[in-house]
């Protein structure tokens, strides 16, 4: 009995921190603009300080990367219908492959498009 109950909990942990890292990446890695106080001073490409949500948003994108190899591939992200279905789109270089990189651009894509949403609502009424 323990044994069908442990896939499903795998499942929902990948699913929460899928969830975790595309609603980073979504919100543009801004939860926190302040870096983790006790987490060493990571920097990002451009020599900057991460934030708090961009060393979250990496790390659980490592936890998503199952191989290792700094790139998420369709099988590592086929247990998330809402990845999955985004992969194309973030997949900008079509290699078959989505990196951190991609998913940031896909971030700040897919905040402009709510952005825009959000204001032709707001206009509506």
């Amino acid at each position: 009995m323990a044994n069908s109950y442990f896939p499903l909990l795998l499942r929902q942990r990948a699913a929460g921190l899928l969830c975790g890292l595309v609603l980073l990446t979504a919100c543009g890695l801004a939860l926190a603009q302040t870096p983790a106080p006790d987490a060493a001073p990571a920097e990002s490409a451009n020599g900057a300080a991460l934030t708090k949500g961009e060393i979250k948003a990496r790390r659980d994108f490592q936890l998503l990367d199952f191989n290792k190899d700094g790139k998420l591939s369709r099988s590592e992200v086929a247990l998330f219908p809402r990845l999955a279905a985004a992969f194309d789109t973030a997949d900008t270089d079509k290699d078959g492959f989505v990196s951190f990189e991609e998913v940031e651009v896909f971030a700040v894509q897919y905040r402009a498009e709510r952005a825009a949403k959000a204001a032709q609502q707001a206009d509506k009424k």
